[in-house]
């Protein structure tokens, strides 16, 4: 038996004789129960130090790169850690399938750890950036092995459970990570935002080990897919040249831009499942509803805080606060979606998220009308967020079901890769859209300089914006209803 196949315990019936339940294994079979306790808990942890420094780093990093003199250089320490993971991401997939998770989580978490020393010890720009590319590595290997982890330790009925608590990992983190990270850059210096988290990874390893030493190896042969790292490796090379294009809009970025769509679409259509970009019924709707959802909702959410500094006038803070109670949502709505009564709905309840999510985008643009209160944004995106809880913590755990055990590290880096290229391409389309619709020309404000006038400037670029991932949310929404492989006729 698999850990993908339901344990013959969930086909049994207890016995009807007097006295001690027969097989107390069964009642404490859960994610925190004696079987599995250490290794939820040493999961949890780790996902929850990789969401601490993911909030943290966007509080230190503006004062890393005055620090270092590198200013120029500070979008490409966000690009660095994405373009490293999405190849890594592959790699893992491959390594998971042929060795087992044990080797790419481990040495993951020690490129992660690596790559915060090099960040936090960097005396020049492109040092901290190199430490965020090795940083990306690390945590494209964790990411996917944990799935994989996911996949093999616990029996089908506890995976939902499981990957809800993923969600709930990031609530805590999310909410005080940039409170921490302030006060530490402030009082220490914003080198121990990162120096300070490699030696908290220890423990958790610690706790996991054991049970992760019992997995079993790959179920494929043991030479990786060269091919497939290959073009892993091409779709990393591509968005790199997009970003790095998108970076100085200038006559001459054409060359790097196309350079960039030759690698990235030919390899993307390989790396992915077969039908992927056609909604393929089964496993390609599902790789290709998580990039749909995560691109939508953030492509969005990137523009919510502008919108409210310089359209109505609140504070950064203000701001910040009004997208805090999409994290909790997300967490419930993940919650939500582990409820075992609620499975035989699962491709339902992904399409409401769906819904929701579309519904939550087209509310925000809404508070661009002074008579609309502005905490209208603050429960639009709690919807929103409760949607995405719902809808991805749903295609992991379908990703999953349709996934055997030799599959399962190959498919989780799918899910992965399709999840940051729609970031990228969703979140680049919404630039777009608001370059084009004038809001190139929207002057950043502060809450005292905010006027009136400043306030009615140019919101056709959000009310694009927000229109477009709407009209992508409503079509992930009709992905849903292809999440189903079709029937097998006899």
């Amino acid at each position: 038996m698999t850990a993908l196949d339901p344990p013959d315990a969930e086909r049994s019936t207890p016995s009807r004789t007097a006295g001690p339940d027969p097989d107390p294994d069964i009642r404490d079979d859960t994610i925190l129960g004696r079987r599995h306790r250490a290794l939820t808990l040493g999961i949890v942890t780790v996902v929850s130090l990789i969401a601490f420094e993911a909030s943290a780093v966007n509080t230190a990093m503006p004062i890393a790169a005055r620090a270092l003199d590198g200013v120029e250089l500070y979008a490409y320490a966000f690009s660095a850690y994405f373009t490293a993971s999405l190849f890594a991401m592959a790699l893992s997939g491959e390594w998971c399938d042929r060795k087992g998770p044990l080797a790419p989580l481990f040495s993951g978490i020690v490129a992660f750890g690596a790559g915060l020393v090099v960040a936090g010890t960097a005396q020049r720009m492109w040092m901290f950036v190199g430490g965020r590319a090795v940083q990306g590595i690390g945590g494209g290997l964790v990411i996917v092995a944990l799935y994989v982890v996911v996949g093999r330790a616990y029996p089908r009925r506890l995976q939902p459970a499981v990957l809800a608590s993923f969600s709930a990992a990031w609530v805590l983190p999310v909410i005080v990570g940039p409170v921490v990270a302030g006060t530490v850059t402030e009082q220490a210096g914003w080198r121990w935002v990162f120096l300070s988290i490699p030696v908290l990874v220890l423990p958790p390893l610690a706790v996991m080990l054991p049970a992760l030493r019992t997995l079993p190896p790959g179920g494929r042969s043991p030479a990786m897919d060269r091919r497939r790292i290959l073009l892993a490796l091409a779709v990393a090379g591509g968005a790199g040249l997009l970003q790095y294009a998108a970076q100085d809009l200038a006559w001459y970025s054409l060359l790097p831009a196309a350079a960039g769509l030759a690698l990235l679409v030919p390899c993307v259509l390989r790396l992915l499942p077969a039908g992927t970009f056609r909604a393929a019924r089964g496993l390609p709707s599902v790789v290709l509803l998580r990039g749909v959802a995560a691109g939508a909702f953030l492509g969005a959410e990137s523009f919510v805080p502008l919108m409210l500094v310089t359209q109505r006038g609140l504070s950064a803070t203000a701001s910040g606060l009004a997208l805090a109670g999409g994290g909790l949502t997300w967490a419930l709505g993940s919650y939500t979606q582990s409820r075992a009564r609620l499975e035989p709905y699962r491709e339902r309840l992904m399409g409401l998220g769906m819904l929701l999510i579309a519904v939550a985008i087209a509310l925000v643009p809404l508070a661009l009308a002074d008579s609309v209160p502005v905490w209208t944004v603050a429960v639009a995106w709690a919807v929103g967020g409760y949607g995405m809880g719902m809808t991805i913590s749903s295609a992991s755990v379908l990703m999953l079901k349709l996934s055997g055990p030799e599959d399962a590290g190959s498919n989780s880096s799918s899910l992965q890769v399709s999840d940051a290229l729609g970031n990228i391409t969703l979140v680049g389309l919404s630039g777009v859209l608001f370059v084009a619709f004038g809001g190139a020309a929207i002057a950043p404000t502060t809450h005292a300089t905010t006027t009136p006038a400043a306030a009615s400037s140019h919101p056709a670029a959000f009310i694009a914006v927000y229109t477009a991932m709407a009209t992508v949310a409503l079509a992930g929404a009709w992905v849903t209803t292809r999440l189903r492989p079709r029937p097998v006729s006899r």
